[in-house]
């Protein structure tokens, strides 16, 4: 009988622990869903808005202000308001994020303006200013035109587009050179002949290559026939 009571006694308790326990997990997770929530908020609507004001009513909700470089076009928000953002109006984020914003440009860029003959930083930073994409720099090299100067555009001046690309003189390269033909010779001679002449030569990976010996240029950069300077990496890869 006593054995009977302690076994019921004993069973008793580990009900109740049970009971305490899940009680205490329910309340715990209930209680770390609340802090979740109440660390989250409504991204508010700031289209239209001045940065000052978007900035005011972010610090209100509790997040950040990260206005982006480049502007938007818009039709119907002025410029230096703003056209857009990330997270959009109405979705749910954390307190302490920066939010995105992207100011107007208003309804359009304007004519490009003229970029020949500025040095590049020039030209960038005028892209940059009215509000222009700058989509790609091509190189030449030349002793015609000044040193990093723009030589050409496109689109041409007083055309109509978002982006620019320019054409950028590197200047002159100097004495170039007839990359030779070195596969099949010895990898450390032909770096040992090459760096005599002032070349910078790197020697890299070594992989089997059956009937061919250790040490034998397998592949090269440049190729050979392409004109190089002596400022160009010449890389050998070589047989093991």
């Amino acid at each position: 009988m006593r054995l009977h009571a302690r076994l019921l006694k004993a069973g008793k308790f580990i009900v109740l622990t049970g009971a305490l326990g899940g009680t205490f997990g329910l309340s715990a997770f209930a209680g770390m869903q609340l802090a979740l929530k109440t660390r989250e908020v409504s991204t508010p609507d700031l289209r239209g808005l001045s940065p000052q004001e978007a900035d005011r009513v972010l610090a209100q909700a509790g997040l950040r202000t990260r206005i982006e470089p480049l502007r938007r076009i818009h039709q119907a928000i002025e410029p230096d308001l703003v056209a857009e953002q990330d997270p959009f109006p109405g979705v749910t984020t954390r307190r302490r994020r920066s939010v995105k914003l992207w100011l107007s440009s208003g309804p359009n860029r304007g004519q490009i303006p003229a970029l020949i003959g500025e040095s590049e930083a020039g030209a960038r930073q005028r892209l940059s200013d009215n509000v222009f994409l700058l989509e790609g720099v091509s190189e030449i090299r030349s002793n015609r035109y000044p040193t990093d100067s723009v030589v050409a555009q496109e689109p041409p001046p007083a055309g109509n587009g978002d982006a620019v690309s320019l054409l950028v003189n590197r200047g002159e390269r100097g004495r170039t050179y007839v990359m030779p033909n070195l596969i099949g010779v010895t990898g450390d001679g032909a770096a040992d002949i090459l760096r005599a002449r002032g070349f910078r030569v790197t020697v890299v990976g070594d992989h089997p290559y059956p009937g061919v010996a250790a040490g034998i240029v397998l592949r090269q950069a440049p190729e050979p026939g392409l004109q190089i300077a002596q400022s160009d990496t010449i890389s050998l890869e070589v047989s093991r």
